[in-house]
């Protein structure tokens, strides 16, 4: 009876130490799969958050490129120089509204530049130009461009709108910091006005499937303001440069008739690996300010040459050859006014024609350096009112433009210019002007490019 009593007792405490032990092994087993769990949901998240940034990392890219939210800069040109004309006459001989235009100095052209990524589907610009006027000191601002460019269009298309350069040519969309030389050619000034052509808008792109570089650029644009010259312009334009000196026509818009129209191609082939071919022709039409049967059109072709071996430093050796021609038909409408009896107005319908070109050739020849020589000439048919030789902005004008510049790098320029101008309406016919020009550009701007 006592074994009996023995062996329950051990069997009872053997049952209740398994007990415990499996009791114990459950919870442990448990409380590992509840790490497991935290750790899976830890995980999860991990992946999600992942997952999350991969997907806005792919919503910032557009056309093989990352788009920043925002790039900011500033571009300043200054010159110093002088000229064997005084500072009344450099107004129409310099014409250009950010061409060295002074004795001493000139502040020709501050530009805040923003541009950067809207969403997925647009990039935006916009350019804000401050200078002095050369006269009065004056503090003058501008608002150059502001538009938005789509990146996703299908067949090539790309769609450009708000207020910009109207793609005419090679030096009008360009801004002043873009240029080889300080100036703007002459007749460049004649044709778009101190500014440049430029107003609100849109311009349809086609990148043509071709086996060269070959697009095709259709846009429309308003025709009144101060930078549209040849067109509806304004009338504080007209009483600075009225075109023949003929009257203001203020002129509303009454149909799709008033509005100006471009079209441009522009293609490029690769000769050779180190020489690249461009060829562009342009045209505009649209209304301008001298009666409701005022027209204007103005056509153009331009060719670039460029030449960079392979190799080379920073871009350099390279020559660059570059030339314009253009003409406008500006066919001013019949005016009378009898409103003071004693002048009495009466003017017939007149075309007036102006045409012109530049070409210049700059060589790259030392890293940091280049040097080039710009030719311009410009001319005209029909008179203006008081005669086309005494206009400043239609008479026979030649142009010789030596150049030397000095990169001290990609962000900073320094240029010698010399100008000797032939010109009709001056007094003594010819005119002789020294600029030494400087640039600097700091942020998020592209570098000088050739």
């Amino acid at each position: 009876m006592r074994c009996i009593f023995i062996l329950l007792l051990s069997i009872t405490l053997v049952s209740s130490a398994l007990g415990e032990d499996i009791d114990s092994r459950f919870k442990s087993l448990e409380d590992r799969s509840a790490d497991q769990e935290r750790k899976i949901k830890e995980q999860q998240k991990t992946i999600e958050s992942l997952r999350s940034a991969s997907r806005t990392e792919a919503s910032s890219q557009a056309g093989g490129g990352r788009l920043r939210l925002l790039d900011l800069s500033l571009d300043a040109l200054v010159a110093a120089g002088t000229s064997t004309e005084d500072d009344e006459s450099l107004q129409t001989q310099q014409g250009g509204g950010h061409d060295p235009r002074k004795r001493g100095f000139t502040v020709q052209n501050i530009e805040l530049s923003l541009s950067g990524a809207v969403d997925p589907y647009f990039t935006g610009e916009s350019h804000i130009v401050f200078f002095l006027d050369p006269l009065s000191g004056e503090t003058k601002v501008e608002l150059e461009e502001v538009f938005l460019t789509t990146t996703s269009l299908p067949y090539g298309l790309q769609l450009e709108a708000g207020h910009f350069f109207t793609e005419f040519g090679r030096l009008n969309p360009k801004h002043p910091h873009q240029w080889h030389w300080q100036d703007q050619s002459v007749i460049n000034t004649r044709l778009f006005g101190p500014d440049g052509m430029r107003g609100p808008g849109f311009r349809l792109g086609w990148l043509m499937p071709l086996p060269w570089f070959s697009e095709l650029h259709v846009g429309v644009q308003n025709a009144n303001g101060e930078t549209m010259a040849s067109f509806l312009a304004n009338e504080e334009f007209f009483q600075e440069r009225p075109i023949g000196n003929r009257p203001f026509v203020n002129r509303g818009v009454k149909s799709l008739k008033d509005l100006v129209y471009l079209a441009r191609l522009d293609s490029s082939w690769d000769v050779r690996d180190d020489l690249t071919v461009k060829l562009g022709l342009s045209g505009l039409y649209g209304p301008n300010a001298t009666g409701p049967d005022g027209e204007t059109f103005i056509y153009g072709a331009d060719l670039v040459v460029k030449w960079r071996p392979g190799g080379g430093e920073r871009g350099w050796p390279f020559v660059l050859w570059e030339s314009e021609i253009m003409k406008r038909d500006y066919r001013a409408a019949a005016f009378f006014d009898n409103s003071d009896p004693a002048n009495v107005v009466d003017l017939s319908a007149t075309p007036l024609r102006d045409w012109g070109a530049y070409t210049q050739v700059l060589y790259g020849f030392h890293p940091g350096w280049a040097a080039g020589v710009r030719y311009d000439f410009a001319t005209g048919s029909g008179e203006s009112i008081g005669g086309r030789a005494a206009d400043p902005f239609r008479d026979n004008r030649h142009r010789i433009s030596p150049v030397i510049a000095w990169h001290a790098s990609e962000f900073s320029r320094f240029r010698l210019q010399y100008n000797f101008d032939r010109a009709d309406h001056l007094p003594d016919k010819e005119a002789h002007s020294v600029w030494l020009g400087a640039e600097i550009m700091y942020g998020a701007h592209a570098a000088h490019a050739y």
